[in-house]
């Protein structure tokens, strides 16, 4: 970066070409002045203000400065802002993600795809598109082929890290999850439905349901299926 007095040498050039000094002087006197808001700044918001957040933070809200971990028998199995991959019949599955190699939150991201773009839809070799994961959801819910099938399904979210699904997502997964587990559906819809949140404020967003969280439960509920610990 030029030193000021470098630049101050640099105007007196100018000033013997021809710029009025008036000028070079409004000049010098706005570089300074973006150089101190630069260094300010800099201080202000990323020094000061995420220090002040983790000391007002750590004290008030523990578990959210941890990363809002979930625990099972002592154990972290996950957080409850960033989803996993349930691929067994008898757990909830969640939105379909693109961060890496699924829900990496070192590799954040969506597909960055347009809505007509036909690899979106018809997906290629080593991406499932729209179709292909609608079909494969119908298969694996027992789904007619034409049934409709809620967005979210289908579709990565711009993160890739979602950890929720809608519940008209998880009301077509019912049937699937309680014939694994031998239970009723009614004893699992009254699950996704205690699981089950609001518009953040009332207002903010749709309804969601944890996955993570419903699955956690159905394990308290139905210990027998879930799977041995290796």
């Amino acid at each position: 970066m030029l030193r000021y007095e470098q630049f101050k040498r640099a105007c007196g050039k100018f000033h013997r070409v021809g710029f009025p000094a008036q000028f070079l002087q409004k000049l010098a006197d706005q570089l300074k002045s973006a150089i101190r808001a630069t260094f300010g700044l800099t201080l202000v918001t990323g020094c000061i203000f995420p220090l002040l957040l983790f000391v007002i933070a750590r004290p008030f809200f523990p578990r959210q400065t941890k990363g809002s971990l979930l625990m099972r028998d002592g154990d972290v199995v996950g957080s409850k802002l960033i989803g996993q991959a349930f691929t067994r019949p008898e757990y909830f599955q969640g939105r379909p993600s693109a961060a890496g190699s699924g829900y990496d939150g070192t590799t954040s991201g969506g597909t960055s795809l347009g809505p007509n773009n036909p690899k979106l839809i018809d997906g290629s070799a080593d991406f499932a598109g729209i179709q292909q994961l609608a079909e494969e959801y119908r298969r694996q819910n027992a789904l007619p082929p034409t049934a409709s099938i809620p967005i979210d399904a289908v579709t990565r979210s711009g993160s890739g890290l979602d950890p929720h699904i809608s519940p008209e997502n998880a009301a077509l997964q019912v049937p699937r999850v309680a014939r694994a587990r031998g239970l009723h559906e009614e004893t699992v819809r009254a699950l996704v439905t205690e699981h089950t949140e609001g518009p953040q404020l009332g207002f903010l967003g749709k309804a969601r349901v944890s996955v993570l969280e419903l699955n956690l439960a159905l394990d308290r509920l139905n210990p027998a299926a879930r799977p041995a610990k290796h």
